[in-house]
């Protein structure tokens, strides 16, 4: 039987959010995939609401430094 998650607390919804975001941004740099056609791509999610600046390599090189720094929990 396959294992369900369920997020309740508003902290863990954020820690998924953040998760699928660095799952996503590093497909786009990797394999210049997206996650979705519709949504904005997690590169411009990414730099909308941290401020980074800089290419797709360099945002990701920042988000990862601050998502490992905090232990996976950025909030």
């Amino acid at each position: 039987m396959d294992k369900t998650e369920v997020y309740e607390t508003k902290e863990e919804k954020h820690a998924y959010k953040m998760k699928v975001l660095l799952i996503g941004l590093r497909g786009e740099v990797r394999f210049g995939m997206k996650l979705t056609n519709k949504a904005p791509s997690c590169y411009s999610q990414v730099k909308k609401l941290f401020g980074y600046k800089g290419n797709k390599q360099k945002v990701l090189d920042q988000f990862e430094l601050n998502f490992y720094k905090n232990g996976g929990r950025i909030i």
